[in-house]
């Protein structure tokens, strides 16, 4: 899962690449598509000092040092979790393929995502990765805290 590239080209300066891919639920492939969100389209990483999600049209992007938790969670009500969600409790955006399970990342500096011109900032972030767990380890490498998850139906 780890990957290695030039940063900017130059071949004197290595770039450590970690690429998280989301873990789509068969049923949802269909209505997903239709959004513009394919396995082509999506996908979590973290390089350069960065954490970025691309879903869609959608996107994320901040710095490792503005995670302030993560933890894994889940399974999720279907309807809760599938597709770009905004939580109307805490205004928490959902990224999501599968409503098996995720990784939701607490930021200290809310970031935008979903609304245009960054109108409306998230807290937090969840992202239903085919392996989240190896998004934990490597977020606890960079010493994010982890805390310990909880079924949110």
């Amino acid at each position: 899962m780890e990957l290695t590239g030039t940063a900017g080209g130059m071949l004197s300066g290595m770039v450590a690449l970690s690429r998280f891919d989301f873990d789509f639920d068969p049923r949802f492939r269909v209505p997903l598509a239709l959004a513009g969100i394919t396995p082509s389209t999506t996908a979590a990483y973290l390089r350069d000092g960065c954490f970025e999600v691309r879903f869609g049209a959608w996107s994320l992007q901040t710095p490792t040092g503005n995670i302030a938790q993560a933890e894994l969670i889940g399974p999720f009500r279907w309807y809760r979790s599938v597709g770009v969600r905004l939580s109307l409790h805490d205004r928490g955006v959902t990224f999501g393929t599968t409503a098996r399970r995720g990784a939701c990342l607490g930021f200290r500096e809310p970031v935008s995502a979903v609304a245009p011109f960054g109108l409306l900032p998230h807290p937090n972030a969840t992202v239903t990765l085919r392996e989240p767990e190896a998004l934990m380890l490597a977020l606890r490498d960079l010493d994010v805290p982890l805390v310990r998850g909880a079924s949110t139906g």
